[in-house]
């Protein structure tokens, strides 16, 4: 591949990512605030139930939900919304020869974008209880978001193409992003899982990132074991993913 066709694909994929960026937005008068209000509104209410009424035993609660939350919302809107990213853009599809991976692609750099902006927030969480990043953050950081952006990408790859022959897949990812969410802990510690299920959370491919970002947001580490697990999943669901693409991909003008 030469440099001016790199060239042209990263142009491609910036113009692709812009345009998803400007049409979450288009008519919006509040903008950003949409990025943070639903994982807020969502930590208020685990907050009162789980804190206030069923008295969680977990310290600085809100940071602890926080710090899952913005990165669950990441992958789920990657994953749910890259569902119609091919049937989104059918004309482009039609018309244009491009590469058409680069529309997942497009969503999942959008919802990167929108998770990064968001950091902030969870830093204002932080000084609240008397704590600040270190920085370790400079090194950890960086790389926490490279197996989010993988298996983000190889799931949205994964269910897109499928849902171009299957258009009830889009609910049926709904629901299953729905249990999975249950199954990681988001807003829950894992010491709360019986020990019989245990296994259960721990194959789920999310945990070991979510848990790493609570690590980093809360304590500035991480947990090299869970990191070398989340790398291992999102190869998988990388390799998975494109697998599934290939073979369907040839098919995708006559079917769209």
């Amino acid at each position: 591949m030469d440099r001016k066709t790199l060239i042209y694909y990263f142009d491609l994929i910036t113009v692709l990512t812009k345009k998803e960026i400007k049409v979450r937005y288009k008519n919006s008068a509040l903008g950003y605030v949409w990025s943070i209000a639903n994982p807020l509104m969502y930590a208020i209410i685990f907050y009162f139930v789980f804190k206030i009424v069923m008295k969680f035993n977990i310290k600085e609660y809100s940071l602890f939900l926080i710090s899952g939350l913005f990165p669950w919302q990441w992958i789920s809107n990657s994953i749910t919304g890259g569902a119609n990213s091919f049937i989104g853009n059918a004309s482009l599809i039609k018309k244009v020869i491009f590469p058409r991976f680069f529309l997942p692609l497009a969503q999942v750099l959008n919802d990167a974008f929108h998770f990064i902006v968001s950091i902030p927030v969870i830093m204002v969480f932080l000084l609240f209880y008397h704590r600040v990043p270190s920085l370790n953050w400079f090194i950890y950081l960086p790389l926490m978001l490279i197996p989010t952006f993988l298996i983000a990408y190889g799931f949205s790859l994964l269910v897109a193409s499928m849902n171009i022959f299957f258009r009830d897949f889009q609910y049926i990812i709904g629901l299953i992003m729905t249990l999975l969410f249950y199954l990681t802990p988001v807003f829950y510690d894992m010491s709360f899982v019986p020990k019989k299920y245990k296994n259960l959370v721990l194959i789920n491919p999310f945990t070991p990132l979510i848990t790493n970002w609570r690590e980093l947001f809360m304590h500035n580490n991480l947990n090299f074991t869970n990191y070398a697990l989340s790398i291992l999943y999102s190869i998988i669901v990388l390799v998975i993913g494109f697998a599934v693409y290939k073979k369907l991909q040839v098919r995708f003008a006559e079917v769209i």
